[in-house]
């Protein structure tokens, strides 16, 4: 008698691992956001930073996170609605996703800076709530400070928000910081890219229009 039980297993774990890297994005992600640079409309005044372009609105920061030694641009920084909004887009495979896996090592991260995290399902699908100690103060005191892990798998890219402020626990200005991660716009362009690579930023044609 022939024991399947192995065969059954591994069959198991490869179904796991398949839904694992299975995209995630909302079903209205090409119409809704955030978009590709194919389906953005053309004659919106977004602001152009390379691998992201912004739609300016009123009350919008934008900054630009800069690695030090090597001075590259490896973040977008927004501040709107009593919240802040990290942005990076990375390049992705074709056909599966980076946001399972980019979850389980945030998550991971986490956990070992001492932190509390926990997965929930919000309006862009798995998401990750956590409480991240921080040192507060010039005596060094440790606090916590809450924020939001989001992403998206779009086509050859994986945009990654890190949500903190009040859109963390209010539903007002929650909705207008998704809002806002929704109109974002990712130029993934035609060169080829390992996976996980950050999408190149640049500096703005006009820097501090519409921000």
């Amino acid at each position: 008698m022939t024991d399947n039980t192995s065969h059954d297993d591994d069959a198991q774990a490869g179904i796991e691992q398949a839904a694992r890297d299975m995209k995630s994005a909302p079903a209205d992600r090409a119409t809704a956001g955030p978009f590709d640079e194919s389906e953005a409309n053309p004659v919106r005044p977004y602001i152009d930073l390379g691998g992201i372009k912004i739609l300016p609105r009123e009350g919008l920061n934008l900054r630009l996170e800069v690695e030090e030694q090597t001075k590259r641009i490896v973040a977008v920084g927004l501040d709107y609605a009593d919240s802040s909004l990290q942005l990076q887009a990375f390049a992705a495979p074709r056909t599966t996703g980076l946001w399972s896996d980019t979850r389980d090592q945030i998550r991971d991260q986490v956990r070992q800076q001492g932190g509390r995290v926990e997965e929930r399902e919000g309006p862009f699908g798995p998401e990750l709530l956590a409480e991240v100690p921080v040192v507060a103060g010039a005596e060094g005191d440790s606090a916590k400070r809450l924020a939001r892990f989001v992403g998206v798998d779009g086509p050859r890219w994986f945009l990654r928000g890190v949500i903190g402020g009040a859109a963390t626990g209010d539903m007002d200005a929650a909705a207008q910081v998704e809002d806002l991660f929704r109109s974002i716009v990712v130029v993934r362009g035609g060169s080829p890219m390992p996976p996980r690579d950050l999408i190149p930023l640049r500096m703005p044609a006009s820097p501090g229009a519409g921000a």
